[in-house]
């Protein structure tokens, strides 16, 4: 069973290398495979709002925010070491330093993250997401860089980057609380009963 599901997953990973970048853009997904080991690739409907909205969908915004608070960790990150390099293990930046980290945080392609259908939900996909370890086939392109680029700069107008270092300073893994849980925000952290459902579905 093993070898056939292989030789199935080989196929059609080979026919995904001949779409064109434009098809890719017609949402073509992969979904997990059926009880027969069979690989089916379907078509999400999208609506009015996914194909044309200027902004993130509503659906998404949860994990356009994850995406960018993770985004905004590892360029401050990445930043902090340069800067130990010169001036010591634990330097902090300058007020310069973190306002341009966070701003080309924000001004970078954004071309890593894409939509893919997970357990027959939309979902965003790429570093940092949970949706980036399942199977799938990612749509990248399109809308959506134009829109984590919006949302990512309205997280800018919304706080002042002495705030968002201070409260990566205080602790890294905290940027997703912060702009996605707290004051509002776009995600809504699972009940005991939703996550125990959840670990069940995993199994």
């Amino acid at each position: 069973m093993r070898a056939v599901f292989s030789l199935h997953f080989l196929i059609l990973s080979t026919l995904c290398g001949l779409f064109t970048a434009d098809e890719q853009h017609e949402n073509i997904v992969m979904k997990e495979p059926d009880s027969s080991g069979t690989i089916r690739f379907t078509a999400p409907k999208l609506n009015a709002e996914d194909e044309h909205s200027d902004h993130m969908p509503g659906y998404l915004k949860c994990d356009a925010c994850k995406a960018i608070a993770f985004q905004m960790k590892d360029y401050l990150v990445k930043a902090e070491s340069k800067r130990t390099a010169v001036k010591g293990k634990g330097a902090a930046l300058s007020e310069s330093e973190y306002v341009d980290t966070l701003e080309h945080c924000c001004s970078q392609k954004w071309e890593q993250y894409g939509l893919k259908e997970v357990h027959g939900f939309k979902r965003l996909s790429g570093p940092g997401l949970e949706t980036a370890d399942k199977m799938g086939m990612v749509m990248y392109g399109g809308p959506w860089p134009k829109r984590l680029f919006k949302m990512c700069q309205s997280y800018l107008g919304e706080y002042d980057e002495t705030e968002i270092y201070q409260k990566y300073r205080s602790d890294p893994d905290s940027l997703e609380d912060f702009f996605c849980y707290t004051n509002g925000g776009v995600c809504k952290k699972p009940s005991k009963t939703k996550k125990r459902d959840l670990s069940r579905n995993e199994l």
